[in-house]
């Protein structure tokens, strides 16, 4: 779908709102409006189907891994089974955010629900690391006085937990350029990861008889929960915090709007994500005696979004005029 673009050039005093929080109000003087082609909502690829198969697989596995974990007195499966437990969480969060960012906007939420995604991933990132303390408190507790595992049913729950998370993990395939479907691929194919390392501890217990290895293996567990969503906590918390998308080239794209015809300056420029699929810009252009021109600003956010992946687009055309200067130009002042 094309970029959304609002453009401003300074006139007579007219009120502009960004939908953008840049800590000040923007008095632009407008002549005129320009919105480059097609509407504001640009709705996410359908995961519905693979976000409730994979909750219900999830669910009743955890009941079974749980169940079978106190019945066989392994750390390591009750560790898996907790972990799992907030996947399934975390698929709902995941799962609401991209219902709610279908909703059209209204009034007062101009730009919709997109943002919901970005809270759902803060919100993911926040499960795991409950689930990460929980089980590394445990292990430890459980490394002092390590007690016998019923290696048998911690195999077979184990492996069938293999086939679970690992056809879940196939289901979010394809869904790299978001954050959310991202993470659900990356959680599912660890927990499958995870899986086969409890049942190797499982195997290394029954054929030693060392029992200290369950808490062990739970150890590290935690640790590649830990490592593998990481990045993902990362980059929800930037997001959240309206940094620049992640692969998003800012020195790149003030370069591009630069070399338009006609631009002297280019300033005030601001990148953050409306959601975790689209990104939004604003940016003063600073463009003596040319006036407004829709075709420019029609080609530049269709370059900017098949380019740089922004999606909506605000652009303020200035003359440049020094005894009216734009008090945002400066590089410090947002």
């Amino acid at each position: 779908m094309a970029p959304s673009t609002h453009a401003t050039s300074h006139g007579s005093s007219h009120g502009h709102d960004h939908g953008h929080d840049h800590g000040h109000d923007h008095a632009h003087e407008a002549h005129g409006h320009h919105h480059g082609g097609g509407g504001h909502h640009h709705a996410p690829k359908d995961f519905g189907p693979a976000f409730a198969i994979g909750t219900t697989l999830n669910f009743v596995f955890v009941l079974v891994e749980l169940g079978y974990g106190f019945a066989a007195n392994s750390l390591a499966l009750l560790a898996d089974g907790l972990h799992n437990l907030s996947d399934v969480a975390g698929l709902l969060i995941a799962w609401g955010a991209l219902a709610l960012g279908r909703r059209l906007p209204t009034h007062s939420r101009t730009y919709g629900y997109r943002r919901a995604s970005i809270l759902a991933a803060l919100g993911n990132a926040a499960f795991l690391l409950v689930a990460v303390g929980a089980i590394a408190y445990e292990a430890l507790m459980r490394l002092s006085h390590p007690a016998p595992v019923a290696t048998a049913t911690v195999m077979v729950v184990s492996g069938i937990g293999i086939l679970v998370n690992g056809g879940t993990a196939l289901l979010f395939m394809g869904g790299s350029h978001d954050l959310n479907v991202r993470g659900a691929f990356l959680h599912m194919a660890a927990d499958a990861g995870v899986s086969l390392g409890v049942v190797i501890s499982a195997f290394l217990v029954g054929l030693t008889g060392w029992f200290w290895i369950d808490p062990a293996v739970s150890i590290l567990i935690a640790g590649v929960i830990l490592f593998g969503s990481w990045d993902l906590g990362r980059q929800a918390v930037n997001l959240a915090m309206d940094a620049v998308p992640q692969g998003v080239d800012r020195r790149k794209i003030e370069a591009y709007l630069g070399s338009l015809p006609g631009v002297s300056e280019v300033h005030d420029v601001h990148i953050w994500a409306m959601s975790t699929t689209e990104n939004a810009m604003t940016a003063h252009l600073v463009r003596p005696g040319a006036g407004l021109d829709d075709a420019l600003l029609s080609a530049a956010t269709t370059e900017l979004r098949d380019r740089f992946s922004i999606h909506h687009v605000t652009l303020q055309v200035e003359a440049g005029d020094p005894t009216h200067p734009c008090r945002f130009a400066p590089d410090e002042v947002v």
